[in-house]
C-alpha cells in the first residue's frame, strides 16, 4: 500500500489580514532573514504571553463566579425578606376583612396601628439591606477591575511610553472616579456605612500607592524624550526690556506629532488623578475645618520645576559671592518659559477640569520655591557666618560691609519677588486665593517665614543703620530750630510748628515700613515692624525728654529759650502721635490689629501714641505749672493786702501789683503762643485760668477778707482785666473762671436782699446760679460783705 500523503499545510494569512498588533509584533522581532533563527523563541514567548492570559481569564471567571454567587444569595434573601412581608400585609388584610361585631373591628383597628411602625421599620430595613448589597457588589466589581488593571500593568512590566498604557492609565482612572462618584454619595446619604467606606478606601490606596509612582516614572520619560530639561549652558542675562528672543530653547514649543500627542495624554492622565486625589481628600475630611491645606501644587509642573532647577544649582553653586547673578538666572528661567504655560498646558488642565490652578502661577510658584530652599540652605548660611565673624578682630570685613552684604541681598530679593509677581499681575491675573499661604508660594521672602531667627537679624541690622543716620540728624540744633511747615491741624487753621528732626524721622520710619511691605506674611510683618519701627520711635521719645530735663535742670523752665526747647519736644510728639494715629488707620496696619506682638491690642503704634501723649502732656502741665507758679510769687503783696478791699479807691479802680503780675503772665502766654503748636497751647491757658481762677479765690474769698463797696469796685476792675487778657483766646473768658464770677457775683448782692432773709432758702445758690462754690463758701463771702451806711 502506498504511505498516506502528508496532510498539506493550512494556507498563511494574506498579509492585509494580520491585525496590526500582530504585524507591529512580527516586524519587531524578524527585521532581516537571519532573524527566522530565532522563531523557536519567538514561539515560545508568544506560548508564555499565552499562558498568562490564559491565567488571568480563568482567575477572573472565579471572581465573577463568586460574584455572582453573592449577589444572588443577596438577591434570594432579599426577595424571601420582601415576600414575608407580603404576606404579612396579605394576612393583616384577610383579618381586617373578615372581622364581625363592632368589638372585632376595635380590635383589628388597634392592632393594626400598633403593628405598623414596626412594619414599616423592617421594610426600611430590608430596603437599606438591599442598597447596601448592591452597592458593595458594585464596589467590589470596580476596585477588582482596577486591582486587575493595575496588577496586569505591573506584571507586564512595561517599560516604554505607548498607546497601551496611557488607555491603562484613563480605563483605571475612570473606575477611580466612578467609586469616588458613589463613596460621595453614600457619605452624604448613608454616613453610618462607615466599615465599607474605609475598606473601599484601603484597597483603593493600596491600588494608587502603585497607579501615581508608575504613572509619574512615565510621564518623566517622556520628559526626558522631549529634552527636559533644556541646556542651561551659555545662557544670557538679557534684560527684558531688550526685547531680544530668549537663548533657552523651549522643548514644549518644539513637540509636534506623536511626541505631542503622547505627553498631552500623560499630562492629563496626571491632572487626572490630581484631581481624584483632591476629590478623595476633601470627602474624606468633610466637617473638619482645614482652610487651604487641601490645596497642592499642580503635580505636573513639579514634574518640570524639580529638573530643570537641579540643573540651576549647578549654577548657583558657581556664584555664591555673587547673588546677583543667582537671582538673574532664576527670573531668566521663569520669563523664558511661563508664556509656553499660559497656550500649551493651561488648555490642558482646563480640559482636566481641575479647578483653581493656575500653569503660570504653578510655574512661577514652584521656581521661587526652589530658589528660596537654595537660598536657605546655601546662600543665608553664609551671611549669617560672615555676620558673626565680622566683630573679631581677624575678619576678612567688617560689621559694616557684613550688614551691607546682608542688606544687598535682602534687596535682591525685594526686586525679585516684584518682577515675578509682576509676570502674573501683568496679564491680568490674580493669584487664586489671596492670603498669607498663597502669598509665601510666589515670594522668596518666605525664607524669613521658616526662619524668624533671621527676620530679627534682618530687623536689627535695619535698626541700627537707621539709628546711625539718625543720631547727627537728632544732635544737630538746627533741625530743632527749623520748623516744617505746612502740617496742618485735623481741627484747625494754624500747623503742627513741628520741628525738621521729626521729618527726617518720619521718613526713615516710612522707608522701614516700606521694607516690611513685602513679607508674606502679617504677624511677621508686625513683628518686623515692632522691632525695628517702635525701638528708633522710642529712642527720639528719649532724646526729647533729655532735652526736656536739660533745659529743666539748668534754669526751671524759667528761662525763654527751656521754654522753646520744651515747646519744640511737644510739638515734635504731637506731630508724631498725629503721624502713628493717621498710619494706624491705614489697611495695612489695620491687618495688625489685635495680633500677638501688639501687647495692648488695637494698633500697632498703640503703645508709643499713648508714650507720646503722655510726655506730652507732662510736659504741658509742667509748663502751666511754672507760668502759675511765676504769677503766684509776683501776686503774693497784691494777695496779703487786705486793706485795700476795706479802701474807697480815689482813681481807677485796678491794682497796681496786680495788673504787673498779669502782664508777665499775658508775656508768658503770648510767647508760648507763637512757638507750641495750637492745641497744646489751648491746653496751657486753660490750665492757666483754672490755676489763677482756684489761687485768686483762695487768697481773696477763703479767708476772713472784709470787702467792702470799693473792695468790690477795685475787685471788678482787676477780675475785668484779667478777662480781657485772655479773651484773646476764648470769647467768653469769664467762663474760665467759674469761682471768681461766682464770688463776684455774691459780693454785688443788695442789702436789701439780706434783710428780707432771700439767702436762707436751702436752694438759693442754685436759684442765684452759684454751681461751683459750695454752701459754706456762698455763706462765708455774704458774711464777710461789708456794707456802707
Amino acid at each position: 500500500m502506498e504511505a498516506a500523503a502528508p496532510p498539506s499545510p493550512l494556507p498563511l494569512p494574506l498579509l492585509p489580514d494580520f491585525n496590526p498588533g500582530v504585524r507591529r509584533f512580527l516586524d519587531a522581532r524578524f527585521r532581516s532573514a537571519a532573524d527566522l533563527t530565532t522563531a523557536a523563541d519567538v514561539e515560545a514567548e508568544i506560548r508564555g504571553r499565552c499562558a498568562e492570559l490564559e491565567a488571568l481569564l480563568s482567575d477572573l471567571s472565579v471572581r465573577i463566579c463568586e460574584a455572582a454567587v453573592a449577589y444572588s444569595s443577596c438577591h434570594e434573601a432579599a426577595g424571601s425578606a420582601l415576600h414575608g412581608v407580603r404576606d404579612g400585609l396579605g394576612a393583616l388584610r384577610a383579618s381586617i376583612s373578615t372581622g364581625v361585631g363592632e368589638e372585632v373591628e376595635v380590635g383589628m383597628e388597634k392592632m393594626q396601628f400598633e403593628q405598623l411602625p414596626a412594619l414599616a421599620s423592617e421594610v426600611a430595613r430590608v430596603e437599606m439591606v438591599k442598597d447596601y448589597a448592591e452597592t458593595a457588589l458594585k464596589l467590589d466589581c470596580l476596585v477588582g477591575d482596577i486591582e486587575d488593571a493595575v496588577s496586569s500593568s505591573v506584571t507586564r512590566k512595561l517599560k516604554s511610553v505607548g498607546d497601551n498604557l496611557e488607555k491603562t492609565h484613563h480605563v483605571v482612572i475612570g473606575y477611580l472616579k466612578n467609586i469616588e462618584d458613589i463613596l460621595a454619595s453614600v457619605t452624604t446619604t448613608r454616613p453610618q456605612w462607615v466599615c465599607l467606606l474605609s475598606a473601599v478606601d484601603h484597597r483603593v490606596d493600596r491600588s494608587l500607592a502603585i497607579l501615581r509612582p508608575q504613572a509619574i516614572v512615565d510621564h518623566r520619560a517622556l520628559l526626558t524624550s522631549l529634552g527636559w530639561p533644556p541646556s542651561l549652558a551659555g545662557s544670557k542675562f538679557s534684560s527684558i526690556d531688550s526685547g531680544k528672543q530668549a537663548e533657552i530653547v523651549n522643548p514644549l514649543f518644539s513637540m509636534t506629532g506623536d511626541l505631542k500627542s503622547k505627553y498631552s495624554e500623560s499630562f492629563l492622565s496626571l491632572c487626572n488623578l490630581q484631581e481624584l486625589h483632591k476629590r478623595r481628600k476633601a470627602r474624606q475630611l468633610k466637617g473638619h475645618n482645614v482652610g487651604n491645606q487641601l490645596r497642592q501644587p499642580l503635580w505636573v509642573i513639579e514634574e518640570l520645576v524639580n529638573p530643570i532647577s537641579t540643573a540651576a544649582q549647578h549654577h548657583f553653586s558657581k556664584w555664591t559671592d555673587k547673588p546677583e547673578f543667582v537671582f538673574a538666572l532664576a527670573y531668566k528661567i521663569i520669563r523664558d518659559f511661563v508664556d509656553s504655560m499660559d497656550e500649551i498646558l493651561q488648555p490642558l488642565v482646563d480640559k482636566a477640569k481641575l479647578i483653581g490652578y493656575s500653569c503660570r502661577e504653578e510655574w512661577i510658584s514652584g521656581m521661587v520655591i526652589a530658589l528660596s530652599t537654595y537660598l536657605t540652605k546655601e546662600i543665608f548660611p553664609k551671611q549669617i557666618e560672615l555676620l558673626q565673624e565680622s566683630s573679631s578682630s581677624d575678619a576678612g570685613c567688617t560689621p559694616y560691609q557684613a550688614r551691607v552684604s546682608w542688606l544687598s541681598l535682602v534687596d535682591l530679593m525685594i526686586s525679585f519677588d516684584k518682577r515675578t509677581q509682576d509676570l502674573i499681575s501683568g496679564t491680568g491675573l490674580l493669584l487664586t486665593v489671596k492670603d498669607d499661604d498663597n502669598w509665601q508660594r510666589i515670594s522668596v521672602l518666605s525664607v524669613f517665614c521658616d526662619r524668624p531667627d533671621w527676620l530679627e537679624v534682618w530687623a536689627e541690622i535695619e535698626r541700627q543703620e537707621t539709628m546711625d543716620k539718625l543720631k547727627s540728624a537728632m544732635e544737630s540744633e538746627k533741625n530743632w530750630s527749623t520748623r516744617i511747615e505746612g502740617t496742618m491741624l485735623e481741627y484747625g487753621s494754624d500747623d503742627y510748628r513741628s520741628p525738621a528732626i521729626t521729618s527726617a524721622i518720619q521718613q526713615s520710619l516710612s522707608l522701614l515700613i516700606d521694607r516690611a511691605r513685602p513679607i508674606p506674611n502679617t504677624t511677621l510683618r508686625a513683628e518686623f515692624i515692632r522691632m525695628s519701627v517702635s525701638p528708633i520711635i522710642s529712642e527720639f521719645l528719649g532724646h526729647m525728654l533729655r532735652r526736656c530735663q536739660e533745659a529743666e535742670g539748668l534754669t526751671a523752665l524759667a528761662d525763654d529759650n527751656a521754654l522753646l526747647k520744651v515747646s519744640q519736644s511737644i510739638n515734635a510728639a504731637r506731630y508724631f502721635e498725629s503721624t502713628l494715629t493717621e498710619w494706624c488707620e491705614d489697611v495695612f496696619f489695620l491687618e495688625m490689629d489685635d495680633l500677638s506682638v501688639n501687647a495692648e491690642g488695637g494698633c500697632i503704634f498703640q503703645q508709643e501714641i499713648n508714650h507720646l501723649k503722655e510726655f506730652r502732656m507732662e510736659w504741658v502741665d509742667k509748663i502751666a505749672t511754672v507760668i502759675l507758679r511765676a504769677f503766684d510769687s509776683r501776686s503774693r503783696d497784691y494777695l496779703k493786702n487786705k486793706r485795700q478791699w476795706l479802701e474807697k479807691s480815689e482813681g481807677p479802680a485796678v491794682s497796681r501789683a496786680f495788673i504787673e503780675s498779669l502782664d508777665y503772665m499775658q508775656g508768658q502766654l503770648s510767647k508760648l503762643e507763637g512757638g507750641l503748636n495750637a492745641l497744646d497751647f489751648v491746653t496751657v491757658w486753660r490750665s492757666v485760668a483754672s490755676g489763677v481762677d482756684q489761687l485768686l479765690f483762695s487768697g481773696i474769698f477763703a479767708g476772713s477778707t472784709k470787702i467792702s463797696n470799693g473792695g468790690v469796685e477795685r475787685l471788678q476792675g482787676d477780675i475785668s482785666v484779667l478777662f480781657a487778657v485772655f479773651s484773646a483766646w476764648c470769647l467768653r473768658p469769664e467762663g474760665f473762671f467759674p469761682r471768681l464770677s461766682e464770688g463776684l457775683r455774691l459780693l454785688k448782692v443788695d442789702e436789701q436782699q439780706l434783710r428780707d432773709g432771700v439767702f436762707t432758702d436751702k436752694n438759693w445758690p442754685r436759684e442765684y446760679g452759684i454751681r461751683h462754690l459750695t454752701a459754706a463758701d456762698a455763706e462765708k463771702i455774704i458774711k464777710n460783705r461789708v456794707y456802707e451806711a
